[in-house]
């Protein structure tokens, strides 16, 4: 038996936080991923090597067949967090795994693991589709989310995402502005920890409905606008909502004061990738701040034709 599976990274341009609570959100999978090989063997065990984008190994564990109990590994919270992936993924398909002479897993990340593009949705999955259960609900009893994650780990361009009555309602869309080659994506050196930042969300008190509302008002427009300028002005609104809601200064305000273009944080705020508009490289710029990691969208984004 020899398997290969293959799950997109991903990116939240719009819907940050209130996406959890239905908000609707523009989101990208990557040119980056991950893939995940199983093949037989006879040990008796489920044998796990985790390779990072320089095909370095960055995690192993051994695992038994019956309950996945781990016999040994290399780091004890990511084989902890392995094990309860499986146990679930087990309990959803009881057959998963069961009457096997031994497994050899390979996972190998395209990015590295400290972007946060998705090292967690892209390994549940592939898992998902391994084991043949229903990847959302994989996530959601593992590590809760909004899901859109896993929504990119399946979808080949960009989508607008959005829970409603929890059932998550993925939709494609074309993201072709005429000003695409202006947008450029810039790691602030530090991963986030999403449950950290959703929890911070949670203690907040204020109008959800108005925000929802806000919010998919935006996401809406991003998609449909003509200019950059536009593009820019929703941009700042966003970043604007959202830092009177968590009671956190913009990204801008904080670290880029003197960017001439616009600036707005994805995902978690203040790690991760933020978006940055610029009609020409701004690398030079970022670079004199210290951030090296500097990519344009069309080096990013899965699958988007440049339309003129």
């Amino acid at each position: 038996m020899q398997k290969e599976f293959y799950s997109n990274g991903k990116l939240l341009l719009s819907g940050e936080y209130a996406i959890l609570d239905g908000a609707l959100g523009l989101a990208i999978p990557t040119k980056y991923g991950q893939s995940l090989k199983v093949s037989s063997n006879s040990s008796k065990t489920l044998q796990w090597t985790s390779l990072d984008e320089n095909n370095q190994v960055w995690f192993r564990g051994e695992f038994d067949l019956e309950h996945f109990a781990p016999l040994s590994t290399s780091n004890q919270e990511v084989c902890k967090t392995l094990s309860g992936l499986l146990l679930q993924a087990r309990i959803q398909n009881p057959d998963f795994l069961l009457n096997q002479q031994g497994i050899q897993v390979e996972t190998k990340l395209d990015f590295p693991r400290a972007w946060g593009l998705g090292t967690s949705s892209t390994l549940i999955n592939n898992l998902a589709q391994w084991a043949q259960v229903d990847a959302y609900q994989l996530l959601w009893n593992a590590f809760g989310g909004s899901g859109y994650d896993i929504a990119c780990a399946q979808n080949d361009t960009p989508i607008t995402y959005q829970l409603k009555d929890g059932v998550p309602c993925v939709e494609n869309v074309q993201f072709t502005p005429a000003f695409r080659d202006s947008l450029y994506f810039i790691y602030l050196n530090q991963k986030q920890s999403s449950k950290q930042a959703i929890a911070n969300y949670r203690a907040q008190k204020f109008d959800k409905a108005d925000l929802i509302k806000q919010i998919s008002s935006i996401t809406q427009k991003m998609i449909s606008v003509s200019s950059l300028g536009e593009f820019e002005n929703l941009m700042e609104k966003h970043e604007e909502l959202l830092s009177k809601i968590l009671g956190i200064s913009t990204v801008k305000s904080q670290i880029f004061p003197d960017y001439p273009g616009a600036i707005k944080s994805l995902g978690a705020w203040g790690g991760d990738f933020v978006m940055a508009t610029s009609e020409k490289n701004p690398e030079i710029y970022f670079q004199k701040k210290g951030f090296h990691t500097v990519i344009p969208i069309s080096e990013m984004l899965l699958n988007n034709p440049h339309v003129n």
